[in-house]
């Protein structure tokens, strides 16, 4: 075998025992075995030392543990890694969410969707900030863009129904909700909404 075939079985083993140990630290982070995900993403890590998808697994182990700073240095490397890597900018949301520092956990949510508007997490996280922080205007346009590629998504369309809620849009929420139902006949935080809409409507009616 000359240099050249070796090099190339010896990258190939490599690259092979990367997205093993990758696999294994998302299989253990899943269940709840911070330790050993820990390991297999710290051993990733030196093996594909441009890849950000280890940091983004260490990141989330600190965040299981809630070790906020340590969770946020592994979101920044793999944002340096990647300048263009949803799951560092909702890992950096996520720390900054739990630190009660919503306005940039907002920045950093809307900057993940930007580049990963499928991001079910981080419109779940946006929708937790804006009920801290009364900004729902660009929250709307994101859930919605959302609902055109998942129209199914009871929890997102349960989101939706809460904005209009708030805005006093009673009929459109009415709506979204009905159709929850039609989805999901037994969501009871749907059917309650729901009563409190039809409520809402009975009274507008009688002034």
């Amino acid at each position: 075998m000359d240099v050249i075939q070796k090099n190339t079985v010896e990258q190939y083993s490599s690259d092979r025992r990367y997205a093993v140990l990758q696999e294994l630290g998302d299989c253990y982070n899943s269940v709840g075995n911070c330790i050993q995900a820990q390991r297999c993403y710290g051993k990733a890590a030196v093996l594909g030392p441009d890849e950000p998808e280890p940091y983004l697994g260490l990141g989330a182990v600190a965040l299981q543990k809630q070790q906020l700073e340590e969770a946020q240095i592994a979101f920044r490397v793999a944002h340096r890694l990647d300048n263009d890597c949803a799951g560092a900018y909702c890992g950096l949301a996520r720390v900054y969410q739990q630190r009660k520092d919503f306005a940039r956990a907002f920045e950093m949510y809307l900057k993940c969707l930007e580049l990963d508007r499928d991001n079910l997490g981080a419109l779940l996280g946006l929708f937790q900030t804006c009920c801290r922080t009364g900004s729902f205007s660009e929250f709307r346009h994101c859930l919605e863009a959302y609902l055109k590629l998942h129209q199914t998504d009871t929890a997102i369309m349960l989101c939706l129904a809460v904005l209009d809620i708030n805005d006093g849009q009673f009929n459109e929420a009415k709506k979204v909700l009905s159709d929850i139902l039609i989805l999901n006949p037994t969501h009871c935080e749907a059917a309650n909404l729901l009563e409190e809409v039809e409520y809402e409507l009975a009274q507008a009616e009688l002034t």
